[in-house]
């Protein structure tokens, strides 16, 4: 799964990196440590102009369906596997597709009954790079307010993630994004996009527990910690 991750890339970066317009009173902050129910921004098609548009959206997606909101706890990342098919997604999969930006994320191995080690894990490049995301809108049916969430989309592991998880999120190459976005056929949806991403262009380290908490939110949270970080493959 993908529970946590960062995004320190400022506007201009996030802008470059996904060919978006961002609207000068547009403005978010810069995260070492984003978890689910924060609001993030994400990019999609503009339903008036099919360009596009970055909006501000709260992580863990309640599908326009729902009766209530609670189901979003549980909704922050979507299998890929299942995806077209799962009621919570399939209609998201097949019309509301997202990037989200982000520039890293966390994984915690495993290492004992009470006893994990997190990872940071980015590019080796250190560049902006895009999560394969869905996005929902929800009106709540006791107070009419509309809220749009969204989720990250989880594929297994590549060679670099398996040592310290069964899952990762799906990162897109640039080359991808249009395609993704692009509402095209309905019924056929691009889920061949949804595989792991390249071993060979990632790096891992071990990092401070404190990133478990999400009231730590600093860049000392990237920074590694001993024994000497692992930047390719993992301990084992």
């Amino acid at each position: 799964m993908c529970g946590r991750y960062q995004s320190r890339a400022d506007k201009q970066r996030i802008t470059e990196a996904l060919k978006v317009g961002v609207p000068p009173s547009f403005d978010f902050v810069q995260s070492f440590n984003i978890a689910p129910q924060s609001v993030q921004p994400i990019v999609r098609l503009s339903r008036d102009t099919s360009e596009r548009e970055i909006a501000l959206l709260r992580w863990g997606l309640i599908p326009f369906f729902a009766k209530d909101g609670k189901i979003a706890y549980s909704t922050i990342n979507a299998r890929a596997e299942t995806i077209t098919t799962s009621p919570t997604f399939r209609e998201a999969m097949k019309r509301r597709r997202c990037l989200v930006p982000a520039t890293g994320f966390f994984e915690w191995q495993v290492l004992g009954k009470r006893t994990k080690q997190p990872w940071a894990i980015e590019l080796t490049d250190g560049d902006v790079f895009a999560f394969a995301g869905l996005w929902d809108r929800w009106k709540d049916r006791t107070t009419g307010q509309a809220l749009e969430t969204y989720t990250i989309i989880t594929t297994f592991p590549n060679e670099l993630v398996k040592p310290l998880h069964d899952r990762m999120p799906v990162i897109l190459s640039p080359r991808d994004y249009e395609r993704w976005l692009d509402p095209g056929d309905p019924e056929r949806p691009p889920t061949d996009l949804l595989r792991p991403f390249s071993a060979e262009a990632m790096k891992a380290w071990k990092v401070s527990s404190a990133v478990g908490n999400a009231n730590n939110n600093g860049p000392e949270l990237l920074r590694p910690v001993d024994p000497a970080p692992t930047l390719f493959g993992a301990d084992t």
